[in-house]
Formats: C-alpha cells, sequence, structure tokens
C-alpha cells in the first residue's frame, strides 16, 4: 500500500468522522471513540500476504499469525482470520480471545516469558505451538511431553536471543545483550547448549526469534533472522538431517507515524530478508510471521471531542477526551510515540480555518495529560472534534483507567465507494462503550462490606 492507497484511506477517513458524528456514534453521550477502517485492514493483510508470496515459495506458505495484544478484540481476530492469518498469543487471556475468534488450533503460536505448567499443558492438549523461552520452560516441556503416548505432533520450539542490539526505543529492543527474552545465543556455551538440546529432542522442530518493533530497521531484524537461520543449520547438521522443520521470525515492522504514507512496508522487508537471509523463502524451512502494529495502526483512529477551549500563558488548550486513558504511551513517552492530530468541526467537516499553535489535552487530572504540545492546528473550540491517527494497534487495548474513565466503544466503518462523495458509510460494532454500571461492578460492588467486616 503506497501513497496513493493512503490518499484512498485518508478520503474514507473524512467520510467516517462526518458521518460517526451525523449518526451518533460519537457525540455527547459518548465523546470518545475508536475507529477501525475495514477496508484498510483487509488490504494490510493481503499485502502481508502477497509480499511474502512474492520472496519464495517458503513465503507463499507461511503462516502469518496476528499478535493478539495489538488488538485483543475478537471481531478484529475474526476479521483477520478470514483474510488468512492466525494469531500469535502471550497469555491465556489472548488465547481466549482467539478460541473465541475462531481461529484453529493448528494456527495459533503461544509466546511469553512466563507460560505456567497449566498454560503449556492446555497448549500441547490442543495441538497449540509453542516457543519456550528459557532452558527452565524447556525442561517444563519436557516432562509434560514425556507424560503423553506419543510426542506431539505440533511445532516445539525455542525462544533464541540473537543480541543483535536494540533500536532507538529500548524498552521494543528485543534482542539486546541483556534482554528478558529467550535464550542468549552469544553467551558462553549457549550455542553448544541449543545445538544439544535439539540434538536429544526429536520433537523439538522450531526456532523462534524476536529482535523489536517501532524503532527498529529492518536491517537489524533482518540481522537477527539471518543468526538464526544459520543456527537452524547448524543443529540439522549436528542431528545429521533435518530437525529444525519451522522458523518463527516474529514481527515488529516499524509503522510511520509522520505522515498517511506506509513505510517501511511488508515488501520492503520482504525484500530485505531474501537478501540478508539467502534460502530464507526456499522452502527448506516453514515460515511464521507474528506482525501486529504494522497491519492495523494506520487504519485506525481515536475520535474525540473537544469539550471546553482555553488559554494559558498565552496559548490555547483544546480540552477533549481523549488523553492518557486511551493513548498511554503518547502521553508518557511522546518522543517515541508521537501521534498526529487531524481537526474537524462541530458536524464532522475537515477544518481548513489558519494553524495556530496549541496544546491537545486529555480528561485526566495531571498536568501531563496532553496529546499533543504546541501544535499547529486551525483553532479548536468547544464542540469540536479531534482524531487522534495511527492508532489502530495497542491504542485501542492499552487502555489506562485513571480516574475510573470507562473504556470507548470502538468500531469498524466501511465506506460505500459508488458514492462519488463518500458521504454513504456503514458501522460496525467492534467493541461497545463500557458502562458506568460495568466500572462499579469491576470495582468490587459486590464486595461493598466485606472489607468494613474485618476486624
Amino acid at each position: 500500500m503506497g501513497v496513493e492507497d493512503r490518499g484512498d484511506a485518508a478520503r474514507r477517513r473524512d467520510a467516517a468522522v462526518l458521518q460517526a458524528v451525523r449518526q451518533g456514534v460519537v457525540g455527547a453521550g459518548r465523546p470518545v471513540v475508536g475507529l477501525l477502517d475495514v477496508r484498510g485492514v483487509r488490504e494490510a493483510a493481503r499485502g502481508l500476504r502477497e509480499a511474502f508470496a512474492r520472496a519464495g515459495p517458503g513465503g507463499a506458505r507461511a503462516l502469518h499469525a496476528f499478535a493478539v495484544k495489538a488488538a485483543p478484540l475478537v471481531p478484529v481476530l475474526r476479521l483477520l482470520a478470514g483474510e488468512g492469518l492466525g494469531c500469535e498469543v502471550a497469555s491465556p487471556g489472548e488465547l481466549a480471545l482467539a478460541r473465541a475468534a475462531g481461529v484453529a488450533p493448528g494456527r495459533i503460536v503461544l509466546d511469553s516469558p512466563a507460560k505456567t505448567t497449566a498454560e503449556l499443558r492446555e497448549a500441547l492438549a490442543l495441538g497449540i505451538a509453542v516457543n519456550a523461552d528459557s532452558r527452565e520452560e524447556l525442561a517444563r516441556l519436557d516432562a509434560l511431553v514425556a507424560a503423553v503416548p506419543a510426542p506431539p505432533d505440533l511445532p516445539l520450539g525455542l525462544r533464541v536471543n540473537p543480541q543483535v542490539g536494540g533500536g532507538s526505543i529500548g524498552a521494543f529492543s528485543t534482542a539486546t545483550e541483556t534482554s528478558k527474552f529467550g535464550v542468549a545465543l552469544r553467551d558462553p556455551g549457549a550455542r553448544d547448549w541449543l545445538v544439544r538440546a535439539y540434538a536429544e529432542r526429536p520433537w523439538l522442530t522450531a526456532v523462534h526469534a524476536h529482535v523489536g518493533s517501532q524503532g527498529c530497521p529492518l536491517e537489524l531484524m533482518a540481522e537477527g533472522v539471518r543468526r538464526v537461520h544459520e543456527l537452524a543449520r547448524e543443529i540439522d547438521a549436528a542431528a545429521g538431517g533435518r530437525r529444525v522443520r519451522t522458523l518463527d521470525i516474529g514481527g515488529g515492522l516499524p509503522v510511520n507515524f509522520a505522515s498517511d504514507e506506509v513505510t517501511p512496508t511488508h515488501d520492503a522487508y520482504a525484500r530485505v530478508l531474501a537478501a540478508a537471509v539467502p534460502g530464507l523463502f526456499d522452502g527448506a524451512y516453514g515460515l511464521v510471521t507474528e506482525f501486529g502494529r504494522s497491519l492495523l495502526a494506520k487504519s485506525g483512529m481515536i475520535l474525540a471531542r473537544v469539550e471546553y477551549a482555553k488559554s494559558a500563558g498565552g496559548r490555547r488548550i483544546a480540552v477533549t477526551h481523549a488523553g492518557a486513558q486511551v493513548a498511554v504511551r503518547t502521553v508518557f513517552t511522546p518522543h517515541a510515540w508521537p501521534l498526529r492530530v487531524a481537526a474537524y468541526d462541530a458536524r464532522g467537516r475537515p477544518k481548513t480555518s489558519p494553524a495556530v499553535a496549541q496544546d491537545v489535552a486529555g480528561p485526566c487530572c495531571f498536568a501531563g495529560d496532553l496529546v499533543a504540545v504546541d501544535r499547529l492546528l486551525p483553532r479548536l473550540d468547544a464542540g469540536d472534534h479531534v482524531a487522534l491517527l495511527d492508532t489502530g494497534a495497542y491504542y485501542f487495548s492499552n487502555h489506562f483507567a485513571y480516574n475510573t474513565l470507562p473504556r470507548p466503544g470502538v468500531y469498524g466503518y466501511a465506506v460505500d465507494e459508488q458514492d462519488v462523495e463518500g458521504q454513504a458509510v456503514r458501522f460496525a460494532t467492534v467493541r461497545p462503550p463500557q458502562s458506568l454500571a460495568e466500572l462499579v461492578a469491576e470495582s468490587g460492588a459486590a464486595h461493598a462490606a466485606d472489607l468494613s467486616a474485618l476486624r
């Protein structure tokens, strides 16, 4: 998907905002919502599959397992499954969502640095692929595998930390020298231990690595894949034949938050991989990917009403209903997670008035609850709307419950492409807004008297 396609997406976005206001999807009673462009999601999923298919026969057969943490919403997982994607899960909750979406066990991969024995046992019983994160977890798998009549015929593997270094965001760099994830490949004795571990376990047939996500350049990610591909070949040679059948190369493609352009693309990454790891796509190994943000970010926005407009110290402040509770990463680490803000008027039309410097503030009761500071935007007034762009991944899922603010509703939208004015928009509920009754129940209302009864 390139610049021209994103122009289409921007027109759909404007149409969706207009109709969200007209149809009451956003309004005084629900002043903040998440909106997801269904066509954009479908195109991103197809673009991923086609990019890897062009790279070679191994890419054409790859299992693209969507990272559920990026959007733990059952309708989204079902939509992606319809586009040929599986699920990568990292908790019992994410596994339950994938199963509720109808994703077949054989298209689910379980990754987590802290799996319990019960989680591992359930995965083996269901036929879900597992990547063990440590030597200790492999020992648990040893015991579980020994307890069944025959070794499970599913990809069981080890996560390897290729120790290639970090990107520009340390918290999202998972292949540093001291990362908490995986078996550190370059630590003393680790490589020999890994080769022996596979040689001693015929059922251990997969190798997993994940270098990081936002802030990690493609070349760094490809170098991590190159190192585990090299390790797989070494394991096979030591075993005297094919022992590794699957390479799980993770995901984490960075997203451009500066404009509507999609860069880097999955196609660009596939080309970098093919150049850095000759033979990766030749079909010798089955491939698994775990992309999340790059599939959804560009297709989502958070739309919020401006409740008040004021000024302080000579600068205008638009007080909105979208702050840390829906954009926690942006509020607390704005330099790592900047967001574009689009301005719309009270009727949902793009504002075209001259830009003035202003802050866009959220509803939370702390001074740092700002999603944009000193940003040049058309003057925002009470009743207008702001859209936080590129928020289709993580921003719908990482709700921050400060001030007991309810989780907003999330809605998918589809624009009738035959309508030349782009006015015909249909909405579908992805997640209904959280009610105050649900908030009260979640906060222990059923046990209101229990604490006071203790003496």
